[in-house]
């Protein structure tokens, strides 16, 4: 048997391609990022052809760096950004890529809800119609876009399509498809009611097979294996929804246990036994017998910050970039003092949770700020916005005591600590920075035999690293800073012309 075990993560910006050993050892790395377009407001596209060159080309290098067989690669595992909506044609080419940032689908969320659609919906998928929803997004292309619609021979998640290209294969997994609500709940099955319901039976037979995370969904093909330096034959996995991936790969695989993910996006979940029904929690999604994640999420997080540096650091600034704007940023942070003067941001760049409309703000800004002071502000909205998330799911009888941090604010020396003031919990740190991956390796190697099940898996592969306590003396602040951000967030989130219209 080889020695190692290859994880790939396709986020909406940039796919990574790791190679691990069977104690979760980073061997190499590369990543790639990819181009997104916006060809009409709200509107948020990616090209297949670049995303699989990508892909082909982080993985070619990874084994290249290495300095391995790639015979020695037991197999891999792909985690990919959940919903957004990813099609082939009916010969199985690419057709379309749908981004989970896309808010196109605003009216048909609307319309939905006019039709008395949305409980009915949620009682059998958990979830209620959204901007970026896989079906929601589906729909939308039905009835916008029939020209497109009715070339459609595959509905993928982002992930899948990686799959289909390594191994030629039309599958996806039940974690993907769960978490954008396609199917039930309680079977973990496509459900032609569901279909009906979405207004979308006739897409029905678009849907390909279903799997569970760990499955063999195919091997690699020879067409795929000249295009990767892949061994032809290597197992490839279903895979994984990104935000069970990156939970698997920061250590959480038990019920009770929280895993944050402050990334693009702001991912707050908690794996329990069964499906809690509550409409209040966001999503849920299965990834094995007796094992939902409850899901409380939206675009509100790290990609906050990514927009601050990108336009105001190196913008101004083009000799500072990547890594080091950032840690300019966190020593900035460093250096102020919380205290009940500090501005606030609302970080909804790209809208809400509860309103896909709602835009960012900074809000009490006074001429005796400095740019540290707005920094810090961002920061701590980001960790409000994640702090409602938490408490939905505790109001919905999700409970746990401490949590994992992971994603690129977790990067940051000072983040976590605000997180966890914030939070009031104490939050530990995956020692793999690359959790998404390590999560898609880990089931590479359940489908594989090295590992039993994920419990066997994680505990062979993962490690916590820094833990960070609540600071008691910042506990009463925290908590009417943050009673303050959800008025803020009520009265100032909607753009002027909407606000002006309620």
């Amino acid at each position: 048997m080889g020695s190692y075990l290859l994880g790939l993560d396709a986020g909406n910006t940039v796919i990574k391609a790791v190679l691990f050993d069977l104690s979760g050892r980073i061997v190499s790395m590369a990543g790639r990022d990819g181009v997104s377009s916006s060809p009409a407001p709200g509107h948020v596209l990616r090209d297949l052809g670049e995303l699989w060159s990508n892909a082909a080309s982080v993985i070619s290098k990874v084994i290249a760096e290495a300095g391995i067989s790639a015979n020695e690669i037991i197999g891999v595992g792909c985690a990919g950004h959940g919903n957004g909506l990813y099609l082939l044609d009916k010969q199985e080419q690419p057709l379309l890529a749908v981004q989970s940032l896309d808010t196109r689908a605003i009216e048909t969320v609307e319309c939905y809800a006019a039709e008395g659609k949305d409980d009915p919906l949620y009682d059998i998928c958990l979830q209620k119609p959204w901007v970026s929803q896989t079906p929601t997004l589906l729909r939308w292309v039905k009835d916008h876009d029939p020209e497109t619609y009715a070339q459609i021979g595959t509905v993928f998640l982002c992930k899948d399509f990686i799959v289909h290209q390594l191994t030629s294969k039309r599958v996806s997994d039940i974690s993907d498809m769960s978490g954008c609500g396609l199917l039930n709940m309680q079977t973990n099955a496509y459900d032609a009611e569901l279909m009906s319901l979405y207004g979308l039976s006739d897409a029905m037979e678009h849907l390909p097979e279903l799997l569970v995370p760990e499955e063999c969904a195919g091997k690699v093909s020879a067409q795929a294996a000249k295009a990767t330096g892949l061994a032809e034959g290597t197992p490839v996995v279903a895979g994984l929804f990104d935000v069970i991936a990156s939970a698997l790969g920061s250590g959480v695989v038990n019920k009770g246990e929280a895993s944050i993910v402050a990334g693009t996006w702001s991912i707050n979940q908690i794996i329990t036994e069964k499906p809690l029904h509550d409409p209040r929690v966001f999503m849920a999604s299965s990834f094995g017998p007796n094992k939902v994640m409850e899901i409380e999420a939206s675009a509100t997080s790290a990609a906050n910050l990514e927009w601050y540096v990108r336009e105001f650091i190196e913008h101004v600034n083009p000799a500072l970039e990547g890594a080091d704007a950032f840690a300019l940023c966190n020593e900035m942070v460093q250096s102020v003092t919380p205290s009940e003067d500090l501005p606030f941001v609302l970080p909804f760049l790209y809208g809400s949770g509860p309103e896909p409309r709602a835009r960012a703000s900074f809000i009490g800004v006074a001429g005796w700020h400095s740019h540290a002071d707005m920094l810090y502000a961002l920061y701590e909205g980001v960790a409000f916005e994640h702090r409602r998330h938490i408490e939905q799911l505790k109001a919905a009888g999700a409970s746990f005591e401490t949590a994992v941090l992971s994603g690129g604010g977790s990067r940051s020396q000072i983040w976590p600590q605000i997180f966890a003031d914030t939070l009031n919990i104490p939050l530990s740190i995956s020692e793999c920075q690359e959790t998404g991956a390590l999560g898609a390796a880990i089931a590479a190697g359940v489908g594989a035999g090295v590992f039993y099940e994920f419990e066997a898996g994680v505990e062979a592969m993962t490690r916590q690293t820094r833990h960070y306590t609540p600071r008691e003396e910042l506990r009463d602040l925290m908590d009417r800073r943050y009673a303050k951000f959800c008025k803020l967030s009520q009265r100032f989130s909607l753009p002027l012309e909407e606000e002006e219209l309620a």
